[in-house]
């Protein structure tokens, strides 16, 4: 028996752990459900905690250096400690609120390249290596999201890439510690442009939407009429033109630098 315990401590022979979700198809402010099983072991183990978190892998910038961290961006606790009989099953369900800035990963049913999202399992195990699982999920955007979204589509623009960044966009309403950048391809009409880069930050009433434009090299020089940050209400996005409005932008800058 005491090495059958050694064993446990070390991972082999002890608890394991499989989440199961319900739904993988989530919006911002919504919910993910699901349920955790964990299986006992060969030997009786004392459970520290059991959590359930989202997790998302997002770039960070130190000095020259890129890399990719995994952070843990909400987090609840399931239940307290107990002692897990050898072999006993339990299934713990449990509802996960979806922050309302986590960033879309899919777009009109199709993922979003370089993102990464999923649920977190944590088993904390006295004196044992803790057992975790991730299980991605798919967050779609709001309809206020959409909107903005389809308003590229319908100018032309192709989608290029998306990716999370470590950090803060000034003047907005984020509090998780990283944002989004989606970024497009314009269409020929835009021929000054090499990109245009899209970030939503938004809480239960709206959205803070960031657009910032990419300049081909050799056409541009710095100036704060390429970056745009404008409110839309979660709810009251369908009076404005969105795709007009955007145009209108576009066009005004582009005439003015004499891109187009």
């Amino acid at each position: 028996m005491a090495f059958k315990k050694l064993l446990a401590s070390l991972g082999a022979g002890g608890a394991s752990v499989e989440t199961v979700l319900h739904e993988v198809n989530v919006v911002p402010g919504g919910v993910v459900q699901g349920e955790v099983r964990i299986q006992g072991g060969s030997v009786n183990q004392d459970i520290q905690g059991l959590s359930v978190g989202l997790q998302a892998k997002v770039e960070v910038e130190s000095g020259d250096e890129e890399y990719k961290q995994n952070i843990e961006f909400t987090k609840v606790r399931l239940g307290g400690a107990f002692e897990l009989q050898a072999g006993a099953v339990h299934a713990v369900p449990f509802g996960l609120e979806i922050p309302w800035e986590t960033p879309v990963t899919m777009i009109d049913g199709q993922s979003l390249r370089g993102m990464h999202i999923g649920v977190t399992t944590e088993l904390a195990i006295a004196r044992a290596i803790d057992s975790g699982d991730l299980d991605p999920i798919n967050v779609h955007p709001l309809p206020a999201q959409k909107a903005i979204l389809d308003a590229f589509i319908q100018l032309g623009f192709r989608f290029k890439s998306a990716d999370m960044e470590r950090g803060h966009i000034r003047g907005t309403r984020q509090r998780l510690p990283f944002y989004q950048e989606i970024e497009f391809y314009p269409p020929s009409q835009y021929r000054g442009l090499n990109q245009v880069e899209l970030s939503f930050v938004a809480d239960e009433h709206a959205m803070d939407v960031v657009l910032e434009m990419d300049k081909k090299p050799g056409l541009f020089s710095e100036g704060s009429d390429t970056y745009r940050s404008f409110q839309v209400g979660l709810h009251d996005y369908q009076g404005t033109d969105w795709a007009a409005y955007l145009h209108q932008w576009i066009a005004e800058v582009g005439s003015k630098r004499s891109w187009f």
